[in-house]
């Protein structure tokens, strides 16, 4: 039996590395709501999904507004968000049954394609898959700032984006730890948990938008592709 799907949209951040007084979740782009954009990158993949949206309580007027304004008519469930990302995930998944899978996706990051989120969920059906993070290679040359430490190798490193899937049962058992300042990710709070992690390739357009120029970045890349663009086409 296939598992449900619940995807939890985080965007409980107030953005202050863009400037301005508009959260970055809500910045335009290409017409709409940056948190509306990313949503809509698994609609358009898995129509039955059960949304839910972390925001802060004073901004949930805000996205309702938004949401009417841009006509984007979702069902989902509004969750404030914690201190914290872990505080803010651990709070959505409240809403989350056992026995489904669970998507965990930076509301700021709309340019995942749905190629990517298609293969990530039909490996979460497979059995015995029970955490998936898409991840990129290391393309900079890293040094240690520590004279003590050797440099590390790059060829061993990943960088680790959203969306993070997992069986539910799982992460919300390993989101009741106690909260560490090494829990970085939800792959870093499964990890602690002792859930084994399985890796997805990612994909490199698949920007987190924290600063007005990765903002100027996505807009360059939708205007190129367009608004459904194929992201999987742009990996070096």
């Amino acid at each position: 039996m296939r598992r449900k799907i619940y995807g939890i949209f985080v965007a409980g951040g107030s953005g202050t590395r863009m400037g301005g007084d508009t959260p970055k979740q809500f910045i335009l782009l290409d017409g709409r709501p940056v948190l509306q954009l990313a949503i809509e990158r698994f609609l358009d993949v898995e129509p039955d999904l059960k949304v839910i949206t972390v925001l802060p309580r004073n901004h949930f007027q805000t996205w309702k507004d938004l949401c009417e304004e841009h006509s984007f008519h979702c069902p989902q469930m509004l969750v404030s968000g914690g201190l914290t990302r872990f505080h803010s995930v651990r709070n959505a998944l409240k809403k989350v049954p056992d026995g489904a899978i669970v998507s965990i996706h930076d509301g700021v990051r709309p340019l995942v394609s749905g190629q990517l989120v298609r293969r990530m969920l039909d490996r979460m059906q497979e059995e015995g898959c029970r955490a998936l993070l898409p991840v990129v290679p290391v393309v900079d040359t890293l040094r240690s700032t520590d004279p003590a430490l050797p440099d590390p190798d790059r060829s061993r490193l990943v960088a680790v984006q959203t969306p993070q899937m997992f069986l539910s049962e799982d992460i919300r058992a390993a989101y009741g730890q106690a909260y560490e300042l090494t829990f970085t990710d939800d792959g870093s709070v499964a990890a602690r948990y002792g859930i084994p992690l399985a890796f997805e390739e990612g994909e490199r357009y698949n920007l987190k938008i924290t600063t007005p120029e990765d903002l100027v970045l996505a807009e360059a890349l939708l205007t190129r592709w367009g608004p459904r663009g194929n992201w999987c086409s742009c990996n070096p």
